[in-house]
This record gives C-alpha cells, structure tokens and sequence, in this order.
C-alpha cells in the first residue's frame, strides 16, 4: 500500500482491498478531468465527455466548472448546479466485484473527484465541504443516462447506479480555489431536512417514494431547481390507489343471510380461517364471483353496508327481475358456502374533515353511504350529518331502523325520509315526508352550502340531486355520486352494417319452386272432392308488373306468369277457406320468400300447413308455417320472390 503526497495527481490507497476505518476523516484520492470527444456506440457516432482521466497537480475549481474539463450535455451536465460530479473510493470497489473486472481506473465512470469516504447514503443535500482552498455544496445526484455505461462497455450501467443505490453526486463551487489529490475533505455545514444523496435519487427513479420525504425535499434550498420542480409535480399528483388486501379471488365463509325487506338480503362474510378480514373504507365494494348462477359464472359488484372496521364484511343484494347472480345470492345462497371475492376496492369513499356532510340515497343507493354513516357513529363525529333518502314505501325501505340507530348517536345529526308510494298512515312517521325528493325539497331544508355530499342511487335521481344542488350553491368539487347501473357497452373497432335491401339470389335464375293454390267449399282440414285446384309453376324470378295473361298464353320466358283458370279465385269470388302450400325448396335453406297479393306475407324456408293460425306450429319450430292472406288472392297480381 502506497501513499503519495499533494501534487502527485492520485493518491494510492489499495483501491481494491484496502479498509479505511470509519474514525479516519474522507480525502480526496483523485481529481479527474477531460474535453468531450466523439466515440462509437452501437453504429452511430456520440460525443461525450465521459473520458476523464486524473489529473496532475492542482486543478482550479471554478464556479461552472474545473479547469481542463467539459460537458457535451449541457441539458443533464455541468453548469453552476453541476460543476462538480463526486464518486467514492468503495463505489469503485463495489463494481469491480460485480463486474468481476480490474480494470475500473478513476475517471472512468466520468466522475471529476474520487473520494475515499463520502458514502451516498450518509451524505445529505445541503451539506457542504471544503477541499483545499475551495469550497463546495451537495447539490443533487447524479443524473443517471446511457453514458455512464459508455466508457465501461456496460449498457445496463445507468440502471445499475439507481438500483444499487450508488449514483454519486453533484456539488457547486461556493468559494473557487485550487484543489489536488491528497486534500483532505472537511466538512462545513450539514444540510436541513437530512436527506441523503441515495434517498434523493431513490425519490425520483425508484416507484412508491415517500411523500413525507418529497415534501422535505422541496424545502431544501440547496436542492438543484429541477430536481425541486420534479418533486413538486410529485406532489401534485394526485395519489395512487391503495393497493387491494389480496390479489384476485379468494374464498370467504358466508356466516349469515338475513332479509332487510321484501327484495333485499344481506349477507355477512369472514375468513374461512377465522381471521379478521383487512379493514375497508366506507363507501367501497366488493367483487364476487357466482359460479352456481350460470356459465361462465357471473362476476358481480356489491357495495360494502357495514362498519369498515369490522373485521367481517356485509353486503346487500337486491333481488333484480331476472337477475341471475342477484336471485341466485338472495335465494339460494345459504350461511356456510364459499363465494369467490375480491378485495375491497372503489373511489367513492368519505374523506375526513370537518365540513358538514350530505349522504343522499335511493332505493338499494342507501349500502354505500349506510357505510359512511357506520364511520361518522363509530368515530362520534362532530361533523353536521344530513341523512336524505327516498323510497316508495316503508315496505321498501331496508335498514331504516339502522340507520335511525346510528344517526341518533351522532349530535348533529339530521334525519329526512321521503315516501313516494305511502298510504296515509304510513306518510305520519317521524322524519317522513309524503311525495319524492326534489329540488325544491331541498330548498326548503336549509342545506349548508359549504358541505360534501355522497350521493347514490338510480342514475336520473343522482343527476337531479347534483343539479339542485349546485344551484343552492354546494361546490361541483364537493358532489360525489357512485353509479349502480351497468354502463353503456363499449366496443371499439365495431362500427354499424347498414341493412341488406332486398336482392336476386348469387347464381343464374331457375325454374323455382312449384307452388299448388287450392280452394275447397269444405271446411280447412276436409278432403272433400270438388274442390277446385291449380298449379303454377313460377321461377325464382320476380315477375314484371302488369295485367294477367290470356288463359291461353304461354309462358314467353321464365320472367312472365301463365294465365289463371277461370277457377281462379278473385276479389269477386273469395273462397271460405284456403290452402297455400309450397313444394321442397330447391334453393339454399337461407333463402327467404315472400308471396305477395294485395298484402303480404312472407316464411323462411317454411312448408305447408292448413288450418286457422292457432293450430299452426311455433315460428321456432323447424316447420314453421306461413300467415294466411286476410284478402282474396288475385293471381293476375300475384308474385314469388326469392331474396337472400
């Protein structure tokens, strides 16, 4: 182990095994210094000042940098906040173990000053050293970039230095002076707030930071101005969702299932192991997963009616018309099965202060903001409660012994019902008010402008209620509401098909169908003889327009229609009942038809059938039938089309 003196432009310090005890004050080992200069990097040219070398002798620290050095990127290097980048002794210990190399000289990572001591979790911003006869001051780490690998040949470098907690440090030049390898390094002043260099890098690169430690950071007056504004747009940020007790799905035991009205059902949950569940916040949800009410099982959202801290949950679920997961945890959910759910989540939840607070329901709404009312109790709030909910009836009305319990403990708390469907008894009962809450209801209560309402419930009722009030002058800021109904779907890239007009089959024409008229003086399901009947072959063609042909005309081509017999039925001679059947259709089961004469009817691949329509087979039925002509056929008018 050698030492060499001031002026030798390094000092040898057993770079690579050598131990320094703590009780020993830091020197400076190395001062390192170089011009920018273009090297190649992966196919392209980049100018750097990233070679640096020690130098010989005293070097003058100035206040935008030291002599004989220089920055390419000026944006994230050098100038008065950066004019000195620091870099310790044991950091260049520590890659060379990780890289396995020794070859890792000073200057080669582009620091100006290694340093034996100065760790970065010990030094703080702020603090400030006097080395020779200049004077210096922690201004922020360094900024991580490509370059710091450049030199090393190491691509992963930059993201090395964040993770390993080692980025070195940017000083600035308090009092100029001259500087060389041997001085010691003394400090001067210690930096407010104590936040070290490493916890500073870690606040901007690494996720989750520490508000407490970005609001300490910004009071730092030493901290480089963009490293202040970068935390300060942190903390604007609005904050991230806590994250949910547990991933995905997992079992919890239903304890219990108890009726609150006619169609709601509350159902109590707990760990299957026992435990208590994690608290939630009022006002949020839970996910469940019904696999017994259908397949694919139905994924449902109920929101939370207990007391958030519990440490068991409730739900309550009203029972929907047609309803799958609904009917299916209302009626056959029994105390004992396991559903599926996910943790608690949602945003609609109480926020703390002292303003007054607005919990306004309807109908089944009442779960979230109940929740919320289960906090106020347990915390005996001081806040000013306004309790306002809407149902059709007391019948109608889950929880209303509960919630007139709970607001009874709070001292200033107001309690308002409104009944849209109560008889005359029911409109007498304390709180109760005949008629729906409206605008102008809430105008005559008196409602305190400063509060923050909670409002839920059908989706037209929570538009009503924020408009009444925000027109009593509650803040649009203050209004929040938590939408039961399922939003409108969402299905990006499908656009509308317009509707398919009515067109000729693909391929040529054909003779068609044949199709037999017949009209009987019997009843419809009789086989009497006499009855007087015809065929007519059409082709699949739709037929011109136009005055029946002569009974003994010909077909000229398979566009024309031959003539009707004189036993044609007509307008004048309307037969009592009549038979209208088609032959096996020769064209693709898709095709669709349409006979015509003065009204329509049409069938979709349909056979005969007789009798009046209340005998005929389903629609859905393979078979289906046609639908009779209310008026006489006229065969000179008549039509076949065949449409795909």
């Amino acid at each position: 182990m050698t030492a060499a003196g001031p002026g030798s432009g390094t000092v040898t310090t057993g770079l690579w095994d050598r131990t320094r005890p703590d009780s020993r004050p830091p020197v400076l080992v190395s001062v390192n210094v170089g011009l920018p200069k273009n090297v190649p990097w992966q196919g392209k040219t980049v100018r750097t000042g990233a070679w640096k070398n020690p130098a010989d002798g005293p070097v003058t620290a100035r206040r935008l940098n030291l002599d004989g050095d220089g920055q390419a990127d000026l944006a994230g290097h050098g100038g008065e906040q950066r004019a000195v980048l620091v870099y310790q002794l044991d950091s260049y210990r520590h890659w060379r173990r990780h890289f396995g190399r020794d070859d890792i000289i000073h200057g080669m990572l582009g620091k100006n000053l290694t340093v034996d001591g100065l760790a970065d979790d010990q030094v703080c911003i702020g603090d400030r050293y006097q080395i020779g006869e200049a004077e210096f001051e922690v201004t922020q780490p360094r900024v991580t970039c490509y370059r710091a690998g450049l030199r090393l040949g190491e691509p992963q470098m930059a993201a090395l230095l964040v993770a390993h907690h080692r980025p070195g440090f940017y000083m600035r030049v308090i009092t100029e002076g001259h500087i060389q390898a041997g001085d010691a390094i003394i400090k001067t002043r210690t930096g407010p707030g104590a936040l070290s260099v490493a916890d500073t890098d870690a606040l901007l690169y690494l996720p989750g930071p520490e508000q407490g430690k970005l609001q300490t950071a910004v009071r730092i007056p030493a901290l480089s101005p963009g490293w202040q504004q970068s935390f300060r747009d942190m903390l604007a940020r609005p904050a991230p969702p806590p994250t949910p007790a547990w991933p995905g799905f997992r079992k919890l035991r239903a304890t219990r299932v108890t009726a609150e009205d006619a169609t709601v059902r509350s159902i109590y949950l707990a760990a299957v192991d026992g435990s208590a569940l994690p608290a939630a916040r009022a006002g949020q949800y839970l996910t469940l997963r019904v696999p017994g009410a259908g397949t694919p099982a139905p994924v449902r959202s109920y929101s939370l009616s207990s007391a958030p801290q519990a440490g068991t949950y409730r739900i309550s679920v009203k029972r929907e018309p047609h309803g799958a997961a609904s009917g299916w945890l209302s009626q056959r959910l029994a105390a004992g099965e396991l559903p599926e759910v996910a943790a608690p989540r949602g945003e609609f939840t109480l926020d703390g202060g002292a303003e007054p607070v607005l919990l306004v329901a309807a109908g089944i709404g009442v779960t979230p903001v109940l929740a919320m009312l289960h906090q106020l109790a347990a915390e005996r709030s001081e806040r000013e409660v306004w309790w306002l909910y809407a149902a059709r009836s007391p019948a109608e009305h889950p929880f209303a012994a509960e919630a007139h319990q709970l607001l009874a403990s709070l001292p200033h708390a107001r309690e308002h019902i409104y009944y849209s469907a109560a008889t005359a008894d029911e409109r007498h009962r304390p709180h109760a008010t005949a008629g729906r809450l409206t605008a102008d209801q809430l105008t005559t209560r008196g409602i305190p402008t400063a509060a923050s309402a909670y409002i839920c419930g059908p989706s037209s009722f929570m538009t009503d209620m924020r408009d009444a009030l925000t027109a009593l002058g509650v803040r649009a800021a203050n209004i929040r509401t938590e939408q039961f109904a399922a939003l409108t779907a969402i299905n990006p890239g499908l656009t509308a098909r317009p509707p398919v007009a009515p067109h000729q089959p693909p391929g040529p024409h054909g003779s068609g169908p044949r199709v037999t008229f017949a009209r009987r003086a019997s009843p419809p399901h009789s086989t009497a003889a006499g009855a007087a009947s015809w065929t007519w072959p059409t082709p699949a063609t739709r037929p011109p327009a136009g005055p029946a042909a002569p009974a003994s005309a010909t077909p000229a081509s398979p566009r024309c229609c031959p003539a009707p017999t004189a036993t044609t039925p007509s307008r004048s001679n309307p037969p009592p009942a009549a038979r209208y059947s088609f032959a096996a259709l020769s064209r693709k089961p898709t095709s669709y038809w349409t006979c015509r004469s003065g009204t329509s009817w049409q069938t979709r691949n349909r056979s005969s059938q007789a009798g009046p329509p209340s005998a005929w087979p389903s629609a859905r039925s393979r078979r289906s039938t046609y639908r009779r002509h209310q008026r006489p056929l006229t065969v000179g008018t008549s039509t076949i089309q065949s449409e795909e």
